[in-house]
């Protein structure tokens, strides 16, 4: 009796640490192909003509349609730089710089990854369109109120991610990607 009550545990054990690890790749996965910088994430094998795994379980559960490796690079984030997730509540400020890029977008998207872009205002943020500082670093701001600069005006409730696509981009490739920075992502004043 004692063997099967050892065995059945030990099953349990196996199925939860299995499923733990599973979850973890899929949601988190730093550990298994994802880079975090800052509060960005990116697959940087998502595009690639054998990506690993992880990396594949990660497209199969997104059902999304990836870049090619050559084609681009996209980075996510759900938190601000603080770790707090983002608001629709909440304005926001981008601050630093981008990756070396030939072009990128910034949109901001629910959960169920639908623009969240006023109506009737551009979709997205273009690289060609940024007003830059006098150190040719960027600052926009996104959020629902009205902001001086570049801004990502946005309508809604509840939480969303901001979605950066670098377009013809070496970061992450080796070649220079040691010294690969992403704006950060500060919270401001929330209703």
């Amino acid at each position: 009796m004692r063997f099967v009550l050892r065995l059945l545990i030990s099953i349990a054990l196996a199925l939860s640490v299995g499923f733990g690890l599973s979850y973890y790749a899929l949601s988190d996965g730093r550990l298994f192909g994802a880079v975090q910088l800052g509060p960005w994430t990116t697959w940087p094998d998502a595009g690639a003509p054998a990506p690993n795994p992880y990396t594949r379980a990660n497209i199969a559960r997104d059902a999304a349609l990836q870049l090619g490796r050559s084609e681009g690079l996209q980075f996510v984030a759900t938190t601000d730089s603080d770790g707090e997730a983002l608001d629709l509540a909440c304005s926001y400020r981008l601050d630093g710089r981008v990756p070396v890029s030939s072009f990128w977008t910034l949109v901001a998207v629910d959960e169920d990854w639908v623009n969240l872009a006023v109506s009737g205002t551009d979709a997205a943020l273009r690289s060609s369109e940024i007003a830059r500082q006098t150190d040719g670093s960027l600052r926009i701001h996104v959020g629902s109120r009205l902001q001086t600069g570049n801004w990502l005006e946005l309508s809604g409730s509840g939480g969303f991610s901001l979605v950066l696509t670098l377009y013809d981009t070496m970061a992450l490739s080796g070649f220079g990607s040691s010294d690969t920075t992403m704006p950060a992502i500060t919270r401001e004043a929330c209703q």
